[in-house]
């Protein structure tokens, strides 16, 4: 696990000082070694987390005769296989790395080498004859990669933070996204909030040559629904594949422990990977006896017990949570106001003083359907068919009228699939977006963003249009981009055997009735997890890092500090004062429940404060 920055077509003097100022900002994905490529033109920077072939895993690493350079980010959990295929066609290794088998492979297949890698993966490899850049993001997005292009110059990296230092990076807000960001809590395309710079989506590539950047995508989730087995069977199949992925998973010249929450997930990998080494595991939880009820630690400690394993638990105090906040933000390059990002920060802070390696459950959910709202589908069956004209107008009547049991069902029973989609029940709606900015902004129905995704899976159940939508979405720009940034902000490898090509083949095959039932979640997966976990464990629902944030937002100490950045000129050049204050206000007072709104604007404002402020 490392960290890489580069740049071509940017005709920068003192080149050396510049890419090395670049690499310096992410040091703590790679505090090990540093190491750069210098040419006329391109410069390459690197560094290292040393996890497999300590001695000789340096980059950027060139081919036999130097015509190629590659730095990559993330792990080939298939290289030793694919290793072995290159040497016997005649490929020369100088090391034992996975890295140098991007490089080979990349010689002997061109860019057809995507198909064959099992791993999480961002990498670029430039072609010093032709000058030249070809690169890649892993298939669902688990390593990140950022790109800047401006007037000639192309920059690239795992982080936003490393274009900062480079003469030719312009910072400026991308305001006219920022509608987006408060209804979704991020962007959902390839924009970001810098001007000029976007991300390469999870499963594509990309090729640079001559000024221009040529994007296609290699790989696509597509569901292969199989209806011929039955769920013990699925049961079988969850199993084995599981127990292999966790062993390629596994591979490392380093120790490999794992995060412990309460849930089904990563209690499933704990055992799994408890079989094949003596493991640490890592927990958290918060410190105010009242608070108790948001923690998932006691659960935690006590499966640990049971399976057998040390855990290393902490807990957090709101001061914890409020002060390490700008440090979450800054590390997270654009604003996520997720509040699971500041304890997953905490956690990976404790497991970096002991591994270097965490094997973690994220994606359990989106490919198994795991979350709560998967559900909601089978609630609307019966009701779906009744006319729409009827259901129109109970909703209109419904949303009139003062709240009552199944009013937001009656509410939303107007509207199909894409509209009822959980995502899109907005932070802010596309109506009151405005009501919030200090100057109207033009934009789009929110939903214009999610309707390609429901698009491409039109005849397939509704269940299923939901997880398709979120493998798209919610797993890409949160999930996995807290994943990352919250590990790597303490130099932690963090792996998702969840998120493995095996694994999704499976996940893509299981009919939604092995899915999702009415009164339960991940029914294939649980079952799997029974056979091996005891039944507390395996039925656990889901919880989800859950905080005390709408309790803290009610204190005086806390609100009071939210307060101060909602009265701030910053927030003033972007927001309507008086109306952000009144959600405060309304919320402290009890009269509303505004914690999540109350939280976009609040991570938004620290996050432009560590960016464009203070830098």
């Amino acid at each position: 696990m490392c960290g890489f920055v580069g740049y071509i077509d940017a005709d920068i003097p003192a080149a050396d000082s510049c890419i090395r100022k670049m690499a310096d900002t992410i040091a703590h994905r790679g505090p090990d070694q540093d190491d750069y490529f210098i040419t006329d033109g391109a410069a390459l920077g690197f560094r290292r987390l040393s996890i497999i072939d300590l001695e000789n895993g340096s980059q950027p690493i060139e081919n036999e005769d130097g015509s190629l350079v590659l730095v990559f980010n993330g792990e080939i959990y298939n290289f030793q296989s694919l290793r072995a295929e290159l040497i016997e066609k005649g490929h020369v290794f100088k090391t034992h790395t996975d890295s140098e088998v991007l490089l080979h492979g990349y010689e002997e297949y061109g860019k057809d080498l995507l198909n064959l890698l099992r791993g999480m993966y961002a990498f670029v490899i430039y072609d010093k004859i032709a000058n030249k850049l070809f690169g890649a993001r892993d298939i669902f997005g688990i390593k990140p990669f950022y790109y800047y292009f401006r007037d000639g110059a192309f920059l690239f990296g795992n982080e936003i933070k490393s274009f900062l230092p480079h003469p030719a990076f312009v910072r400026e807000l991308n305001r006219e996204r920022i509608p987006e960001y408060l209804s979704f809590e991020y962007i959902p395309n390839r924009e970001t909030l810098f001007k000029n710079v976007y991300k390469l989506l999870g499963g594509e590539c990309f090729t640079y040559e001559n000024g221009e950047m040529h994007i296609e995508r290699y790989f696509d989730f597509k569901y292969d629904i199989d209806d011929s087995k039955t769920i013990e069977e699925w049961a079988d199949v969850i199993s084995d594949t599981f127990r292999k992925s966790t062993a390629a998973h596994k591979i490392s010249d380093v120790e490999v422990g794992c995060f412990l929450s309460s849930g089904v997930d990563s209690s499933y990998t704990v055992h799994e990977l408890n079989k094949l080494q003596k493991l640490k595991t890592f927990s958290i939880g918060y410190a105010e006896q009242s608070e108790q009820k948001y923690s998932e630690l006691a659960c935690a400690q006590e499966f640990a017990a049971v399976e057998g394993v040390e855990n290393y638990s902490i807990q957090i105090t709101a001061d914890d949570f409020f002060d390490s906040f700008p440090a979450v933000q800054y590390h997270m390059d654009e604003p996520l106001p997720n509040p699971s990002a500041v304890p997953l920060y905490h956690l990976a802070k404790n497991a970096a003083r002991f591994v270097k390696v965490v094997l973690s459950g994220e994606g359990a959910d989106e490919l198994f359907g795991g979350y709560n709202y998967y559900k909601e589908p089978l609630d609307y069956e019966k009701y779906m068919k009744v006319p729409q004209g009827i259901r129109t107008t109970l909703s209109v009547v419904a949303s009139k009228m003062p709240n009552f049991h199944g009013k937001r069902f009656l509410v939303r029973g107007r509207y199909p699939m894409e509209k009822r989609y959980i995502r899109n029940n907005y932070v802010f709606d596309w109506k009151e977006r405005d009501k919030y900015l200090s100057a109207p902004i033009p934009s789009q129905d929110p939903a214009v963003f999610t309707k390609p995704h429901f698009d491409k899976v039109k005849d397939l159940d509704d269940v299923t249009k939901m997880q398709f939508a979120d493998l798209n979405t919610w797993l890409l720009y949160d999930i996995l981009q807290k994943a990352d940034k919250m590990s790597m902000a303490s130099s932690l490898e963090l792996r998702v055997p969840f998120l493995d090509r095996e694994m999704l083949k499976v996940a893509l095959a299981i009919p939604a009735k092995h899915r999702v039932h009415r009164d339960k979640t991940k029914v294939a997966l649980r079952l799997a997890a029974s056979r091996e976990l005891p039944e507390k464990t395996a039925e656990m629902r889901k919880l989800g890092f859950p905080t005390p944030l709408n309790d803290w937002l009610r204190q005086d100490k806390y609100y009071n500090m939210v307060r101060e950045k909602f009265e701030s000129e910053a927030a003033a050049s972007i927001f309507n004062t008086k109306e952000i204050l009144r959600l405060l206000d309304d919320h402290k007072n009890g009269t509303a429940k505004n914690m999540k709104k109350i939280w976009s604007i609040y991570s938004f404002l620290v996050w432009y404060d560590e960016f464009f402020i203070k830098r």
